[in-house]
């Protein structure tokens, strides 16, 4: 298999063997595709639990368990929870 790269990337790769951490610039590309997979893999499971936690406001709500919350006390507690 034959890729190209933009002169950018391939800059950052090469960055990547020479600093010692890779051997190889297949390395670098087999980590960077291992971490596209865990992200991928990560942003399902946070769809998951968004929608989870999505229903269980409305299950709250139509019980009348309501609490005042601020929009940048949602934002925070959505970002801490990643």
């Amino acid at each position: 298999m034959n890729i190209s790269l933009t002169p950018e990337l391939e800059k950052l790769v090469k960055a990547h063997v020479a600093s010692g951490q890779y051997n190889s610039a297949s390395e670098v590309i087999r980590e960077a595709l291992r971490l596209m997979i865990q992200r991928d893999s990560l942003g399902r499971y946070y769809d998951q639990w968004l929608e989870a936690q999505i229903e269980l406001g409305w299950q709250q709500a139509e019980r009348g368990e309501l609490e005042p919350h601020s929009m940048d006390t949602i934002v925070s507690g959505v970002l801490a929870s990643r």
